[in-house]
């Protein structure tokens, strides 16, 4: 990481911090959507191809790591809005500072966020899944980066277009519940009408769902994507992200 984005990741982790509200309402608004869920459908959902032994809170448990990996990482992008206002951006835009430093210091700020209060929520995974082994920690915090590199680049997308943070807040929420609602993360592509069976394999986020699901669960359900594809196609989609991230900011920067 050059000098210039790794001001620009410290910033994020610094101005984050110093909002201890953000802390909370990234964790605890989905940890408890999970137990409430959770526990309400309890032992009533039973895929049939693959019984899971603690029902829905086995199978929503990925889901909500995703969940918070999407908000966290999506919204820790309106930071560019705010430093537009400010003047920062400009400044930043201004400075003899590689457009790439730029892209990498904003994502690798909002990507650590995400995979770090995701990873804080594991603790919450023996009373849902399996006990966790150092293991299965490397490989789910592995999964939560690559996804939350992802999603940040996407967020960036949208944050850089925006002069309103208001408006931002609109069509991110309108596009984010589909998005995580189609990954798989609350109810099985196996059941669903066909229509929504497609949306869901054009999805990426249901492949970084299943990634998760592969390495947390202990009986993976039946009809899922492989690991290896899982992994191919959220690496993609973070590269895609990435790449179009950078054209913006060198469109703009001229």
């Amino acid at each position: 990481m050059t000098p210039a984005a790794y001001t620009l990741w410290q910033r994020e982790m610094v101005r984050f911090f110093r909002q201890p509200s953000r802390v909370i309402g990234a964790i605890g608004s989905p940890a408890l959507f999970w137990l409430l869920l959770g526990s309400g459908f309890g032992q009533s959902f039973r895929p049939a191809a693959s019984p899971l032994i603690n029902g829905y809170l086995e199978y929503f448990y990925p889901g909500t790591l995703a969940l918070i990996v999407l908000f966290t990482a999506i919204f820790s992008t309106v930071s560019i809005i705010e430093d537009r206002h400010e003047g920062f951006l400009q400044g930043v835009l201004a400075a003899p500072v590689s457009r790439i430093d730029i892209v990498t210091g904003k994502l690798l700020g909002a990507a650590s966020l995400a995979t770090m209060q995701a990873t804080i929520f594991l603790v919450a995974a023996p009373f849902a899944v399996r006990p966790l082994t150092p293991e299965v920690v490397v490989q789910t915090i592995g999964v939560l980066a690559v996804l939350s590199i992802a999603l940040g680049g996407l967020g960036f997308i949208v944050a850089w277009q925006f002069d309103s943070i208001q408006g931002f807040h609109a069509i991110m929420n309108l596009g984010l519940v589909p998005l995580w609602i189609l990954s798989g993360a609350a109810f099985p592509a196996t059941g669903a009408a066909p229509w929504v069976r497609v949306l869901m394999r054009a999805n990426p986020l249901t492949y970084g769902v299943a990634a998760l699901r592969h390495v947390l669960s202990p009986t993976p359900l039946a009809g899922e994507p492989s690991m290896s594809l899982c992994l191919l196609v959220v690496a993609l989609f973070g590269i895609i992200t990435l790449c179009l991230s950078i054209v913006l900011v060198r469109r703009d920067a001229r």
